[in-house]
């Protein structure tokens, strides 16, 4: 087992870096759009300051060492270093991203133990739409409702503070309403997957409650496709959460996108591009490597891996093992 898991997280390794390494030259297609009307002079003297008229290997070494530094480059506009601009507004993003995830997980554990274990006379069937009513639903909106409600109405935080503890509650619950509808959706359907098998009638018919049921031998297999939308989700939570620190007012990674966007400073944007990409290629090869450990059924070497987007089948002996 752990040389062929050592195997495997070497492979994901391997594609992890050749994705990071992908060309690309996002600063010169936007300065080269009209609409920013910099003009070919202008667009010379801006490429030759941020190296991208250097070979591609000097590029990618310089970017790459640059990086890993800490060194993003100086803000067009305040010339002040884009590591110390994100740095300033990162904590606030990280906290709100962090609270609206645990948000969203909380909410589809919550309604897929519902989906199984609540009776249909008490509201299952309720249960069961709620993903389909969270989709339906900007977060933005949400958002609006929350504030109203809980803000103006009710008092519990003050708009003019929106980094008030309970202000970041609501921004989280509002973050992380939609993204826990398809957790959900994938969760209730595998558990009612699992909960069909043979090692799942054993559990029943040895008089295991319901909770135990459900945390011993549900959550776990149900949990493989739950964890690809998890990974797939990172960048949907970075973006709904520019949406949401726009309605709470909240100071972010959104709003210094959103002030560099309006004034065309190109290297915080690229700055946040990167970023972005980095921590997607990071989540997914976690992702990846989580797989094996919450299911050793899983084959560790061969051309023919792929992420689950349904439980694995098991053998009747596999059930069984599992069930006692």
């Amino acid at each position: 087992m752990p040389n062929a898991y050592l195997t495997y997280a070497r492979g994901r390794f391997v594609q992890a870096v050749v994705v990071s390494i992908l060309p690309g030259d996002p600063i010169t297609s936007v300065l080269r759009d009209p609409q920013n009307g910099f003009t070919e002079d202008q667009i010379r003297e801006i490429i030759a300051a941020q190296g991208l008229d250097q070979p591609l290997f000097i590029r990618f070494w310089a970017s790459l060492s640059h990086f890993l530094i800490g060194d993003l480059g100086l803000s067009m506009r305040s010339s002040r270093p884009v590591t110390t601009l994100i740095g300033e507004v990162l904590p606030s993003t990280l906290i709100l991203a962090f609270g609206g995830m645990l948000v969203a997980l909380l909410l589809a554990v919550t309604i897929g133990y519902g989906s199984r274990f609540v009776p249909k006379r008490f509201g299952n069937g309720l249960l069961r739409a709620f993903p389909s009513l969270f989709l339906s639903v900007p977060s933005f909106v949400i958002g609006l409702v929350l504030i109203h409600a809980f803000g103006f109405q009710l008092g519990l935080f003050r708009v003019i503070e929106p980094n008030s503890l309970w202000a970041t509650v609501f921004a989280a619950i509002a973050l992380g309403i939609p993204i826990s509808a398809r957790i959900a959706e994938v969760l209730i359907a595998n558990l009612d997957h699992e909960a069909a098998r043979e090692y799942a009638t054993v559990a029943r018919a040895r008089g295991l409650g319901p909770a135990r049921l459900f945390v011993k031998h549900l959550l776990k297999p149900s949990a493989l496709p739950v964890v690809t939308v998890i990974a797939l989700t990172i960048g949907e939570l970075l973006g709904g959460s520019l949406i949401t620190e726009t309605v709470f007012g909240r100071t972010g990674i959104g709003s210094l996108v959103q002030r560099s966007a309006a004034t065309h400073d190109v290297p915080v944007l690229q700055a946040v591009v990167s970023l972005a990409a980095a921590v997607f290629v990071l989540v997914n090869l976690a992702a990846d490597l989580v797989y094996p450990l919450l299911d050793p059924r899983m084959k560790l070497a061969g051309a023919a891996r792929r992420r689950p987007t349904t439980a694995d089948e098991a053998s009747p002996d596999t059930s069984k093992a599992m069930a006692r």
